[in-house]
């Protein structure tokens, strides 16, 4: 291997929002990456997603911030609120600077795209299914250029590379599943102006309005694993029909068929490392939380950028990827832990379990608002 950076090679597997971002920050730097992705063509699916602000310094310092927004954020009053709108606690549109931008899903994947298509050095390969480490020699082989020097394994909760490193399946389900979507067209009023969570009885609802003017939202609720057919419009309508304005409201403005579900889940057990050798687990694949906290996305840029950045910065890519996993592995347990917790205390079926937890959530946001002042 050549202490150059500029003859370094990556093998970078999944295409999602992490493994395009660990491409354009290790292009960046001076590697020549590919990206192997299973599926035949590069899109993502999903609804609204949240970028906080280390992230989207992250994304500016890549270019592709600037493909997201045009420089304006709406403004809007947020916070916590039981299900008759009764704020437990808020927070003021003045903190926008704190506060995440949210965007589409599928928007951010096309930025990032659209970065990648500008640089010169990023090969991108669809319809390659890597079932193991095996596969990636097999490409090599072929490819006739010898071993990558380091191979990234992107590639999701589910990894099967980090399943045949680890030798187990470390999914768990969370106990909830969540029904997303995000409605058609801006809907004006409180919907424009307001943000948020409602914490009910075993069932919660997210709205946030996105950077297009639409608007976001989740319910998530306690369900048995599996059951993910059936009218979700309807299910979500039964649940949350009658909650304040403007859920109603959000709902009525999404089509049916706009409306997802899928079973929450994270990791039963933290990983004890993410670096194996030239191999190293980044996003979901090393860290997979449950979306209680909205980071997910941010917690797999994150990686991206302290890979590359441990990657120039040692002259040994051993050292690089250790250096890497002492930085982010504790960062980001610590964040699935905290997401569990939220979501455990969220969930809550129990009335009064429920009563104490909203009482103390008031007094937690009157403290806030006096400190604020």
């Amino acid at each position: 291997m050549s202490g150059s950076t500029s003859s370094r090679s990556a093998l970078v597997v999944g295409a999602g929002i992490g493994g395009l971002t660990t491409a354009l920050a290790l292009s960046r730097v001076g590697w020549q990456v590919t990206v192997l992705e299973r599926a035949p063509e590069l899109g993502e699916v999903g609804a609204g997603l949240s970028i906080w602000p280390r992230a989207w310094k992250i994304l500016a310092d890549l270019g592709v911030a600037d493909r997201l927004v045009d420089g304006t954020r709406p403004a809007i009053q947020a916070g916590l609120r039981r299900p008759d709108g009764r704020w437990l606690a808020k927070v003021g549109p003045d903190a926008a600077e704190r506060t995440p931008v949210m965007v589409h899903r599928a928007r951010l994947h096309e930025a990032l795209v659209g970065e990648l298509e500008t640089r010169e050095g990023i090969e991108v390969r669809t319809g390659v299914t890597v079932t193991g480490l095996a596969d990636l020699d097999d490409i090599d082989a072929v490819d006739g250029r010898g071993p990558a020097d380091v191979v990234v394994a992107a590639d999701g909760i589910r990894s099967t590379i980090r399943n045949e490193l680890h030798q187990r399946e470390d999914v768990r389900y969370a106990g909830y599943t969540a029904y997303r979507g995000v409605t058609a067209e801006p809907v004006p009023g409180e919907a424009s102006t307001t943000g948020g969570e409602t914490w009910g009885t075993g069932v919660r609802v997210g709205y946030v309005p996105l950077v297009d003017g639409r608007t976001y939202w989740f319910v998530t609720a306690n369900r048995p694993a599996g059951e993910t057919g059936g009218d979700h419009h309807a299910d979500v309508t039964a649940l949350v029909g009658d909650w304040h304005e403007p859920i109603p409201q959000l709902l009525a403005a999404t089509p049916p068929s706009a409306v997802l579900r899928g079973d929450i889940c994270d990791l039963r057990l933290p990983l004890k490392r993410f670096d194996h050798g030239r191999v190293v687990l980044l996003g979901d694949a090393a860290h997979a939380t449950t979306p209680n906290l909205g980071q997910g996305a941010c917690a797999a840029i994150e990686d991206a950028a302290v890979l590359a950045a441990q990657l120039a910065g040692h002259a040994r890519i051993e050292s690089a990827l250790v250096a890497y996993d002492r930085t982010r592995r504790p960062a980001t347990q610590r964040l699935v832990r905290a997401s569990r917790l939220v979501g455990a205390l969220g969930q809550v079926e129990n009335g009064t379990v429920v009563a104490v937890r909203d009482a103390g959530l008031a007094g937690l946001g009157a403290i806030a608002g006096l400190l604020s002042r």
